[in-house]
């Protein structure tokens, strides 16, 4: 794999307000994505990062980061991320497994939340902390109650109460976190557009930090993700008319962070060509070849 400067990637992509953002593992993430028409307050002093009234995300290019790009193809169509990996000797978290009070949040992104306490929900993650701030001092109180058992043990009530409560998430990894402002939607039900989070226990355990579709390098661990406007679907995941530019900007960024096999296929049939079957003989390449094949449907639309 060979890019260009990790910090371009980051502060390039956040400028975009059609580019959305993940933090977190298989079956608890916290999103980002904003609105063009939405206010926006960037970091300053050198920082990647920015916040709006629903949520934010802050950034840090370490040296140990690694983007990796890839697309996976399924019927009917394709996705498409950049995974922000960490080595798997470097990104380990607290891997709390019970509710903890960890004190004040001095790096929360906005000023006026630095006071408010932070709780690690205790899911185990490797390389995430999954928490929530709270300021509420009766909630404040609940929680430290609660402390030191697991939120998702059978009859424990403190999950209804965090659901109920709405307190802001936040999603940390080694290097940055995602902030979710907006109120958590109650069982079934759909929430605003915008930042989230979601905790999926039957996902969570698997123990997985990825699904099993993402061709993510072996000794990479991605802890968070950057995804791009898709090509051909809006912001809700409609289908839409094929943008010929985004496709490109992707292709881009496959060429420079991606996998150079799996880019190969994807030119070859982007191409007109048919890969060699003793080259696609494997799951990610039979994967991307299956997402240049909807590429090329989509392009005759």
């Amino acid at each position: 794999m060979t890019g260009g400067s990790v910090v371009s990637l980051l502060r390039d992509y956040l400028a975009d307000p059609a580019c959305a953002w993940s933090l977190g593992a298989y079956g608890a993430v916290a999103a980002f994505s904003r609105d063009p028409a939405e206010p926006v307050a960037f970091r300053e002093n050198g920082e990647i990062g920015l916040s709006t009234p629903c949520g934010a995300i802050m950034l840090a290019a370490t040296p140990e980061l690694v983007p990796f790009a890839y697309e996976t193809g399924f019927t009917g169509g394709w996705s498409q991320a950049v995974a922000l990996c960490l080595p798997d000797a470097a990104c380990a978290m607290g891997r709390r497994d019970v509710l903890t009070e960890l004190g004040p949040d001095a790096a929360a992104a906005r000023t006026q939340d630095r006071g408010a306490i932070l709780f690690d929900l205790g899911l185990g993650l490797r390389a995430v902390d999954a928490c929530v701030r709270v300021a509420d001092p009766g909630l404040i109180d609940d929680l430290r109650a609660a402390a030191g058992r697991p939120i998702l043990a059978p009859g424990n009530p403190i999950g209804p109460l965090l659901v109920a409560a709405s307190p802001h998430r936040v999603f940390l990894a080694r290097f940055g976190r995602i902030e979710v402002y907006t109120p958590i939607p109650p069982e079934g039900g759909v929430g605003a557009p915008g930042p989230h989070s979601h905790i999926l226990p039957k996902l969570l355990r698997l123990g997985r930090t990825h699904a099993a579709t993402a061709p993510i390098p072996p000794g990479l661990v991605p802890c968070a993700a950057l995804h791009p406007a898709h090509p051909a679907k809006d912001v809700s995941g409609r289908r839409a008319g094929f943008d010929a530019a985004r496709h490109a900007a992707f292709g881009r960024l496959l060429d420079a962070w991606g996998d150079p096999a799996l880019t190969a296929l994807r030119r070859m049939v982007l191409a007109g060509g048919e890969p060699d079957p003793t080259l696609a003989n494997g799951r990610f390449a039979r994967s991307a070849i299956r997402a240049a094949r909807a590429q090329v449907l989509a392009m005759r639309d």
